[in-house]
């Protein structure tokens, strides 16, 4: 009954952790692996406490203001700053989107054979019509159960052959050139870790739960409901992010124990790093792999194109949520409905994936600055959050989050001039 009880608390931190680790993510730290070897596990060392500050903050905007964070910025900042952001937001998004339905396509062809083409359309419109028609309640316990497919990869991480004590060297004493290409590595992961959707997401969520309980209210309203709703919050969240890192160190491990130790250093997608692993670790931590990009894959498309609706229709005041109905909603799920189309374009376009992801991590990792930034003001504002602005050592992990994330993006665009 215990363990019912606290699998009851988990919800949209541990949706918001478990998406984080999609397969764009996963082409990532496949690469950082397979380059760096166990070189550059300290960084989920570094970006833990730093996501996890980022996303209490988020979390607690929406319970404590019963807003979104579109809206919550949008009271404080100029609504056509806020539009532009929210637009960028969108771009980066559909990119990321296009890159994960065919990541999920292609893992799909090498697994069981057959066009992926037909596999990234058929997983594309099932996202699609489960996002419109399955109810909210609902189906955020189907993603609460989808974020157990992560269980995979650190299966892997014990079907290959491990050298557990360089791999603890590469958490707590790494060596690696200090070149561009390291840099970009680490600016790719902490952009794939503090990712912009992420924080719209969980916000809105937060909202969501409240809309979904009669008994539920902002805490500015019903502040006797704070304790067990922080609690709840900092549980969710700090499990959520701690799985997201989890997984991600267990994706670099294998990809170092693997594609690393055996010469194979440069990853293009999360396909090519399954399709790789396959003659060196063998079928069954090819078969986890894959599946992994699959399951991920479908967590990540109602997060990717959920929080750029919310964004959208919280600026603009329309009325948003999952538990609404396609027309009831009529403006919300048109943000859905073309983050997913336009994604699925992406597919059967000249673009090359690998150069649109490229611009998609630009592109987020300059409109997380600003967004953060704001973020950060609006929870330490009386005017927004009454008696719950965020503690100190939040607020300090948040603005530390801010600034680490502002020298990424200014060494990204120094040392990646052109994609």
């Amino acid at each position: 009954m215990r363990k019912a009880a606290l699998f009851k608390q988990l919800g949209p931190g541990l949706i918001t952790g478990a998406a984080d680790d999609d397969p764009s993510g996963i082409a990532t730290y496949s690469q950082a692996g397979a380059q760096f070897g166990f070189n550059m596990l300290w960084t989920m060392a570094l970006t833990y406490p730093l996501m996890t500050a980022v996303q209490l903050v988020s979390a607690q905007i929406g319970r404590v203001t019963g807003c979104g964070l579109a809206k919550n910025i949008g009271d404080l900042f100029p609504k056509p700053l806020v539009l532009g952001l929210v637009g960028l937001l969108f771009i980066a998004n559909t990119i990321n989107i296009g890159a994960n339905l065919a990541a999920m396509g292609a893992a799909t062809e090498l697994a069981v054979g057959g066009p992926s083409h037909l596999y990234t359309v058929f997983f594309a419109l099932a996202s699609l019509i489960l996002q419109m028609f399955v109810p909210y309640e609902q189906y955020a316990r189907y993603l609460k159960w989808l974020t157990l497919v992560l269980l995979s990869y650190v299966a892997v991480v014990f079907i290959v052959k491990m050298d557990w004590a360089a791999a603890v060297k590469g958490m707590v004493a790494p060596t690696f050139p200090l070149t561009a290409d390291s840099f970009t590595v680490i600016i790719a992961i902490l952009g794939t870790t503090i990712s912009p959707y992420l924080l719209f997401w969980q916000s809105s969520q937060e909202v969501e739960e409240i809309d979904q309980k009669a008994e539920a209210k902002p805490l500015t309203e019903a502040p006797e409901q704070a304790h067990h709703e922080m609690r709840r919050i900092r549980f969710d969240t700090f499990l959520g992010m701690a799985v997201s890192n989890v997984v991600a160190i267990a994706i670099m491990m294998s990809a170092a124990a693997t594609l690393h130790a055996q010469g194979k250093t440069e990853v293009g997608s999360a396909a090519e790093a399954a399709e790789a692993l396959r003659p060196i670790a063998g079928d069954f931590a090819f078969v986890l792999f894959s599946l992994g990009i699959i399951g991920t894959g479908l967590l990540s498309l109602p997060v990717l194109a959920g929080s750029a609706a919310y964004a959208f229709g919280e600026s603009q005041d329309w009325k948003c949520g999952l538990e609404n109905k396609p027309w009831e909603a009529v403006g919300f799920y048109s943000v859905i409905s073309a983050a997913i189309v336009l994604g699925l374009g992406i597919e059967f376009s000249p673009i090359d994936p690998i150069r649109a992801l490229f611009w998609s991590a630009v592109i987020n990792g300059f409109v997380a600055v600003p967004i953060m930034a704001a973020m950060m003001w609006v929870a330490s504002q009386r005017s927004q959050m009454g008696r719950f602005t965020v503690t100190l050592p939040v607020l300090v992990f948040g603005w530390a989050a801010t600034a680490i994330m502002t020298v990424a993006a200014i060494a990204m665009l120094v040392l990646n001039g052109s994609p």
